[in-house]
């Protein structure tokens, strides 16, 4: 069966990370105003007239749609190109916006709501998906690593870290809904400022939307040639099904249940994040040295248990206490969430011959958990509470590392063992 060839190949080989400097710059001002709403979208939506019951559901559609999206990505990156794609995904965020904030919340209708946000989830991930594929099939495989550590660092730092904190400024000056727009125009600069510098690939050596179905066959016959493939999908939906989870029902923990204010809780997202911001760059970097595969299962799966379980019961002590240890606690969190940045690596090195397929089995999991942390905290809170909702993330990072460990690399590609120097060349000079 012949497969379309990437166009992301078409591109010049074996490039460096800092060759797609505005690539990365225009993904943090994306996701920046992407991130702005996560920190009180919840409970804005609640003061509106909506129920918690209601806003779990909206987020699940909204993760339904980016896991689609998400899944896509790859596979519409091999054939149309990751420019084609990421300008795609701008349109999907932004269009469906303008009719959220001037249609629907306006109406106050539940059927709206759903179907714009609904079809927005799609947006974020073809945009920052296609642009993840660009780089796995263009960096060098010795700067994977740190190429999508970068990748993380921005997508990390803009949503929700320095989104959160461009909401505590505008907030106080122009309201919640007016902020929404603001951000609107973040995300479009963002979009522009990522995709206009990226070379348009000629109609001649585009494919058609005829091509989605031999190449869903491939990825079908790659799984099954090649389960840890599937198994790395998994892992990355349990990576942030958590941390998506949480923006629906921690605010209400924080200010209902303990008594803290709106602006404790948005600071404890935000120390989450720049934990993770760090820690994924950090993380990227070591993992070219060491095994990919062990940092998933010790410091991501069986880290990130413990640190989640630490989520509701450090705050739950320590609350009216020491607001250090509860802050303290986000941090570790977003630590260990770090650990899961190697899969990005990983994962396209199982089928060096189909990244662009390894990509969109990476990338549907990432977009699964945006729909998968909301609904078991639409499905389950019901019956056992915030305490249940935390303790069944937490098996579900302990089930991650298990499945981790039946993920083999190519030993040629990037042995599961430390690199030594002749392996991989040294970094010389600033990080590329």
């Amino acid at each position: 069966m012949q497969t379309m060839v990437p166009t992301a190949s078409l591109l010049p080989a074996s490039r460096l990370p800092r060759s797609f400097a505005l690539q990365y710059a225009g993904l943090l001002v994306f996701m920046i105003g992407d991130g702005v709403e996560v920190g009180y979208l919840s409970p804005f939506l609640v003061q509106t007239g909506q129920t918690e019951h209601f806003v779990a559901l909206l987020f699940t559609a909204y993760g339904l749609a980016a896991a689609l999206a998400a899944w896509f990505s790859g596979l519409l990156c091999d054939i149309f190109s990751s420019r084609t794609i990421m300008t795609a995904g701008l349109l999907f965020w932004v269009l469906p916006q303008i009719l959220f904030l001037g249609v629907a919340i306006p109406a106050h209708s539940p059927a709206l709501l759903l179907l714009t946000y609904g079809l927005r989830g799609a947006g974020y991930p073809l945009f920052s998906y296609g642009l993840l594929t660009l780089l796995v099939t263009t960096v060098r495989q010795d700067r994977l690593g740190r190429a999508v550590g970068l990748f993380w660092f921005c997508f990390t730092c803009g949503l929700p870290t320095v989104g959160s904190i461009v909401a505590q400024l505008l907030l106080p000056v122009y309201g919640q809904y007016v902020t929404l727009w603001i951000a609107l125009l973040g995300v479009g600069a963002g979009g522009v400022l990522a995709i206009l510098p990226l070379p348009t690939t000629p109609r001649s050596q585009r494919g058609s939307l005829k091509d989605i179905g031999p190449t869903l066959r491939e990825t079908v016959r790659q799984i099954r040639h090649n389960p840890g493939v599937g198994l790395a999908c998994i892992v990355r939906a349990v990576n942030s099904s958590a941390t998506h989870g949480l923006i629906v029902f921690m605010p209400f923990f924080f200010t209902s249940r303990l008594g803290l204010s709106q602006d404790v809780w948005i600071r404890f997202l935000e120390i989450i994040f720049a934990s993770n911001i760090v820690f994924n760059l950090l993380i990227g970097f070591a993992s070219d040295y060491i095994s990919w595969r062990q940092t998933v299962i010790w410091f991501g799966g069986i880290g990130s248990a413990l640190s989640c379980v630490g989520l509701y019961w450090i705050p739950l002590l320590y609350a009216q206490s020491s607001l250090f240890a509860v802050y303290a606690s986000a941090a570790v969190f977003g630590m260990t969430l770090a650990g899961y940045v190697p899969l990005s690596a990983l994962t396209p090195s199982l089928l060096p011959d189909h990244k662009g397929i390894a990509m969109s089995l990476l990338n549907l999991g990432a977009g699964s958990s945006v729909w998968i942390g909301p609904f078991i905290v639409y499905a389950f809170e019901g019956a056992v509470g915030t305490q249940g909702i935390i303790l069944i993330y937490a098996a579900l990072f302990l089930a991650s590392a298990i499945l981790t460990f039946f993920i083999t690399p190519p030993p040629l590609t990037h042995p599961d063992r430390p690199l030594n120097s002749t392996a991989v060349p040294q970094p010389e000079g600033l990080p590329s």
